[in-house]
């Protein structure tokens, strides 16, 4: 982090909990790495992996698909997505962001259940003094999302990132959201991943981002 201060970046996602999660055990992932981490400027966008939609479609994603009551279990995911950002020094008004990998929202099944954990995990994180985000690709849980907004859902997300790679960067050009929709500052568009760059002397592969969003706020 302290080479790539170098870079035209000032924001850094960080996969912080969830059963999700890739890399399940983070061992420099403290309250030090956090704060160090401000201190040189960035501001952290906290993602929370947690169960995935019942018809996810990436294979290394499925051992992690809802199970049981979607509302309970988002309830239950959101207060530990909570309770660990608290945990590593992040404080009320923190945005947490929910990474719900691309689900086939055509089938009617399992987009109300999927939407049901969503809307339980946001409401609850909301209710503990948080920001709930929600993170997914635009073709699938954005859109999904942005036809519940329009149907009347209530407890969505607040903040929206949304993925669609391979075209310019624009936090209101994406076509499956109403401009006035997650309006004004709740926006981060992923327009391109798996790149590698290299600066101050580091080379890492990643994501980029636009954003226009809340971070972390940490002690």
């Amino acid at each position: 982090m302290r080479a790539w201060r170098a870079s035209p970046y000032r924001a850094v996602g960080v996969y912080y909990a969830g059963r999700g999660r890739h890399c399940k055990k983070q061992q420099h992932l403290d309250k030090g790495w956090l704060r160090e981490a401000k201190q040189l400027g960035w501001r952290v966008l906290p993602v929370y992996v947690g169960s995935q939609s019942p018809c996810v479609i990436a294979k290394s994603k499925q051992p992690y698909r809802i199970k049981g009551s979607a509302w309970a279990a988002g309830r239950q995911e959101a207060r530990d997505a909570v309770q660990r950002a608290g945990g590593l020094g992040m404080l009320r008004g923190s945005a947490l962001y929910l990474d719900m990998e691309a689900y086939r929202f055509r089938h009617h099944g399992c987009a109300r259940t999927t939407l049901a954990f969503v809307r339980s995990w946001s409401r609850e994180v909301r209710q503990r003094g948080y920001v709930p985000g929600f993170y997914s690709s635009a073709n699938s849980g954005v859109r999904h999302l942005e036809q519940s907004r329009r149907a009347g859902e209530r407890d969505l997300p607040e903040v929206m990132w949304f993925a669609r790679w391979r075209v310019r960067p624009s936090l209101y050009g994406e076509k499956w959201l109403d401009r006035r929709a997650w309006h004004p500052h709740r926006r981060i568009h992923q327009y391109a991943g798996d790149v590698t760059e290299q600066h101050g002397g580091r080379k890492l592969t990643i994501d980029r981002n636009k954003m226009d969003a809340p971070v972390a706020i940490i002690r």
